[in-house]
């Protein structure tokens, strides 16, 4: 792995990335929540474009792994604003975004705010709009009124926190209620007894997406996190695949 590097924002605030220089488009992988760079899919996909030669960058959004801030400031139009500042300060020209669960939420977002630099999306059991569907509507009402909520966690000893900014900001970004503008090419992983994110939503982002070029993928005994030998090996060979199709602008 290289070195750990930091991109200051505006408010000086430093933002953790790790990037592999080599052939372009650059592999982008945005966590999950509460996840970072240091995770087995972002080291396996960090890993293989360095051993093919293969631009890669890895970035842990603020408050989490290297980055500085506290996790409860986050929310997905803070993290977009870091990837989209990180991807510009480091001049690419083209990337394929890989979003694995919240960040296959949040790759749809920095498509939008990079239209001409993002060649291709990758989904690793994407969960747009999770902060609509994932909560129940007792716990909306105490998001609303200011109140962080905690889930049990099958990750790990620490309760999943919900925070009313992240929550607020999430509901004014849903992406599934009209045609998502993303003309190029898409795949879509999801495990089937994925047991936080419902596989069948993968078939709803493939609906609302206005690319015609959207492959879903299944993997029956898969779990949320997808993150087995087979589970990254089938991620290895999606992105080998993705990466020989045209350019959708050429």
């Amino acid at each position: 792995m290289t070195e750990i590097r930091f991109h200051e924002m505006a408010d000086g605030r430093r933002i953790a990335h790790r990037f592999a220089p080599g052939q372009g488009p650059t592999l982008v992988f945005l966590p999950g929540y509460m996840s970072d760079m240091s995770g087995s899919k972002a080291t396996a996909l960090f890993e293989m474009a360095v051993h093919t030669g293969r631009a890669c960058l890895l970035v842990d959004y603020s408050g989490c792994g290297a980055s500085d801030g506290d996790f409860a400031d986050g929310t997905l139009s803070r993290w977009r604003d870091e990837v989209v500042a990180v991807i510009e300060a480091a001049a690419l020209d083209k990337v394929v975004l890989i979003g694995s669960s919240m960040g296959g939420w949040l790759m749809l977002m920095v498509a939008d705010a990079l239209p001409d630099k993002v060649h291709s999306m990758i989904g690793i059991a994407a969960a747009p709009d999770f902060t609509d569907w994932g909560i129940a509507q007792m716990d909306k009402g105490l998001l609303a009124d200011g109140e962080t909520i905690y889930e049990d966690n099958p990750y790990g000893p620490e309760p999943t926190p919900t925070h009313p900014a992240f929550w607020a900001d999430g509901q004014a970004n849903l992406q599934l209620e009209a045609p998502i503008e993303f003309y190029g090419p898409v795949r879509l992983l999801h495990g089937q007894r994925d047991e936080d994110v419902p596989f069948d939503l993968s078939l709803r982002l493939c609906e609302m997406l206005r690319s015609d070029d959207v492959q879903v993928t299944f993997i029956k005994d898969g779990d949320h996190r997808l993150s087995r030998e087979t589970d990254i090996a089938v991620l290895m060979r999606t992105v080998a695949d993705l990466l020989l199709a045209r350019d959708p602008e050429s």
